[in-house]
């Protein structure tokens, strides 16, 4: 008997399809197989890495903490109180907003409109922020037209955090990056992880695809992602 499940995409015959067609899925799902295994490696690796480097206790400002609480003043909180439990890591999501990106990065934005469904989940295992250059009172104006109510929202304009992790340079440009960081016991920060979307010279906005289901979503069409670039108006 047969250990492939029926519902197994290629278990069974489509209607009205070639022959040519249900031999080139079947190696289509074969070299889809061999890719989640290349992904699950890779996974393992950034796992395993080894203990990352201390880090300072960087301050921020963060603005009131819902949308709808404007008048709140604005309070400074340090990378340290981010961790809400002993043993959970930090993720954190650099905006590339503020200083030389005067208006929001589409970009960006398209990803944390999909954060900010998912946080809730993220946050059964590990906390999350988003960290711009931007001052707090513009980070929630944006957050207000996109409708972001899930999230923190903080501002680290006035010190060094970006430029440090390499996500701004000393003339104030911007660049987004994802990050992980750690705390031990005796309460040192450490940097585990980052990456951004410039992977390397010849690849570019390739880098955290798989942070946003949109691009894998238009990866599944024939017509693929093309030249479709995200925007502020919708």
């Amino acid at each position: 008997m047969s250990s492939v499940s029926p519902f197994h995409p290629y278990a069974t015959r489509l209607p009205n399809e070639s022959p040519e067609y249900a031999e080139a899925r079947e190696q289509l799902q074969r070299a889809e197989i061999e890719l989640m295994r290349q992904r699950e490696g890779v996974a393992e690796r950034r796992r395993a890495l080894p203990t990352g480097p201390a880090v300072t206790d960087y301050i921020f400002l963060e603005g009131p903490a819902h949308l709808d609480q404007g008048d709140l003043p604005v309070r400074p909180v340090q990378l340290s109180s981010l961790f809400t439990e002993p043993g959970r890591p930090l993720l954190v999501y650099q905006f590339m907003y503020g200083k030389k990106q005067v208006d929001p990065c589409p970009m960006c934005t398209l990803w944390i409109d999909g954060f900010n469904g998912v946080v809730g989940h993220v946050q059964r295992r590990a906390d999350f922020v988003v960290i711009a250059a931007a001052d707090p009172e513009q980070l929630r104006e944006h957050a207000r037209r996109r409708r972001w109510d899930r999230l923190r929202l903080l501002s680290c304009g006035a010190g060094s955090f970006k430029y440090d992790l390499g996500s701004e340079d000393e003339a104030g440009n911007q660049d987004s990056t994802i990050s992980v960081f750690t705390k031990d016991p005796d309460g040192t920060i450490r940097h585990q992880y980052s990456t951004r979307p410039r992977m390397d010279s010849d690849i570019d906005q390739r880098g955290i695809d798989l942070l946003s289901p949109v691009w894998n979503l238009l990866d599944l069409t024939p017509q693929g992602r093309g030249d479709w670039f995200p925007g502020l108006d919708y």
